[in-house]
């Protein structure tokens, strides 16, 4: 019994000492919380009083564009080969010693020129005799005509005279042509390549004598997926490139489009034409071209003004507040990129002055100091009240 007392003494004892632990805790967390709110109170009171004489925020200098509305146009590339408007080996369809050669490498000709002459002394010996016969036949038809108005002479007389001259005509006319033949002219205005051969060389048929090009015009010959079929119409502008001028810009027109599409490439073949009055290029060269489609008018931002995070871009647009200038941040959606230069597509407005360098240290808010240097005397804060004057 004696063991039972004393068991129920220590369990009251332990309850009694419990509710104590737990009042003492309740009393020390109300007193701490209660010191942290006047420790956070006496901070936030000292922190406003010394914001009063901290100077104020320097403005960032930066340099800003104004939006602005500029042609533009999506863009395909493809390469191309180059080929002279005209172009045309030189060779002889004759065995025949060469007599004289009237031109020099790289030399330009006019249509009708004498380029090269052979050997045609027993052909023109044959042609004199021919043209002999000829005249000889002619006079015997003029005698003839009066003996058989008289009747002396039969009307069969004077026709195998004129056979005769019919036949010494053609004679004479195959002889000319075989001459011909041994004269290479130059069928149009152009300029010759190397010459092959010298004076006193055998010409054989097909032997390559020179070439002849009109390059006053060049023919861009290249190929395009036919995706793109739509947009490949005469008329449509391109641009070329080639590595020989990497500075310059060839520009051109397309003059045709084939007919057919290649059943294993899918690609369509096309035709420029590009001007060459100064002879820059030459057939064969490969060039880069570019075709511009869908041209429109749209704003266009230097590529330095956009930011980037992920996949989204940003721009920091100036504004003008109570005399300052400060910047907010516009999420813009971008449409074509080309070299150094951005659409934007959504976003901002026209007359809207953007930031083009200095992006990376600004923040939303930040004071900015603009330099403007495009717009003379005139200041970005009386640009912005014109364009935006809500501000």
């Amino acid at each position: 019994m004696s063991n039972w007392n004393s068991y129920n003494y220590a369990s009251a004892y332990t309850s009694s000492l419990a509710d104590a632990c737990h009042k003492f805790n309740r009393r020390y967390t109300m007193h701490l919380l209660t010191t942290m709110r006047i420790k956070h109170y006496l901070l936030a009171t000292a922190l406003l009083a010394t914001s009063q004489f901290l100077p104020a925020q320097t403005p960032l200098k930066v340099f800003a564009t104004r939006a602005a509305e500029k042609a533009i146009f999506d863009e395909v590339e493809a390469l191309g080969t180059l080929r002279a408007n005209e172009s045309i080996d030189l060779t002889s369809t004759v065995t025949e010693y060469v007599t004289a050669i009237n031109f020099d490498d790289n030399q330009r000709v006019k249509k009708g020129r004498v380029l090269l002459e052979m050997d045609a002394a027993e052909e023109e010996a044959e042609l004199a005799e021919v043209v002999s016969l000829l005249e000889e036949s002619q006079r015997q038809v003029e005698r003839l005509k009066p003996l058989v108005e008289r009747g002396a002479a039969s009307e069969s007389a004077i026709d195998e005279q004129r056979r005769e001259v019919a036949s010494a005509k053609a004679r004479a006319q195959a002889i000319q042509s075989r001459i011909s033949k041994r004269c290479i002219i130059a069928p149009f205005d152009g300029v010759v390549g190397l010459r092959n051969l010298s004076v006193g060389a055998l010409m054989q048929p097909g032997t390559l004598i020179t070439t002849l090009d009109d390059d006053s015009v060049m023919k861009l010959d290249f190929s395009v997926p036919s995706v793109f079929l739509s947009t490949l119409k005469p008329g449509l502008q391109i641009e070329s490139r080639a590595r020989a001028y990497p500075e310059r810009l060839f520009e051109g027109t397309i003059a045709s489009v084939d007919s057919r599409i290649d059943p294993v490439t899918r690609a369509v073949l096309a035709r420029a034409l590009i001007d060459n009055t100064n002879q820059s290029l030459k057939p064969g060269m490969l060039m880069r071209v570019t075709l511009r489609k869908n041209p429109r008018e749209s704003i266009v931002l230097p590529e330095a003004a956009l930011v980037s995070q992920g996949d989204r871009a940003f721009v920091y647009r100036v504004l003008a507040s109570e005399g300052a200038q400060k910047v907010e941040r516009r999420a813009v959606t971008l449409g074509v990129r080309r070299k150094g230069e951005a659409e934007i597509l959504d976003g901002i407005e026209v007359g809207d002055w953007i930031v083009t360098d200095g992006t990376m240290k600004l923040r939303p808010g930040a004071p900015v100091e603009v330099i403007a240097e495009e717009y003379g005397q005139e200041t970005l804060s009386e640009k912005l009240g014109q364009s935006n004057p809500k501000l």
